[in-house]
């Protein structure tokens, strides 16, 4: 089990917790027509969040991902390591437990720093910010 969050395009995700929630289980059933690791399919803002983002959570898989003898080095690189979904209008990354306080706090800093939303989904009625800081209900 992981950590999950997701950020998203603002101007793509519904502006009501109902709305969203159904769009982001239609976002996750992942049916676009890309590989999911490809960060060049996303908006520029979203690229760079994960720009940023994978300097300290890098990629399990894709271009960006460390060498996995480096990982074996560097336990704390390893647990570092993150499961990055990437889609048109979302980035939906899980975490491992032990990131999951950090994770939380750098992803939705970075979320608000690239105006996008930040969405907590591991938690029951998780947080959905938008990156002004207004939470849909």
């Amino acid at each position: 089990m992981s950590y999950d969050l997701m950020v998203f395009e603002k101007t793509k995700a519904p502006k009501t917790r109902k709305e969203f929630l159904a769009w982001y289980e239609k976002q996750t059933e992942w049916e676009e027509d890309h590989d999911y690791q490809t960060i060049s399919v996303s908006s520029s803002a979203l690229q760079n969040w994960f720009l940023e983002m994978k300097e300290t959570f890098p990629p399990m898989n894709g271009e960006y991902a460390p060498d996995f003898e480096l990982l074996a080095e560097n336990e704390d690189l390893e647990i570092h390591v993150t499961d990055y979904s990437i889609g048109k209008e979302i980035i939906y990354a899980a975490f491992s437990w032990p990131t999951a306080e950090e994770a939380y706090h750098l992803s939705r800093k970075l979320a608000q720093k690239h105006d996008v939303g930040f969405f907590d989904v591991s938690e029951t009625d998780g947080d959905i910010i938008l990156p002004d800081g207004t939470k849909l209900e």
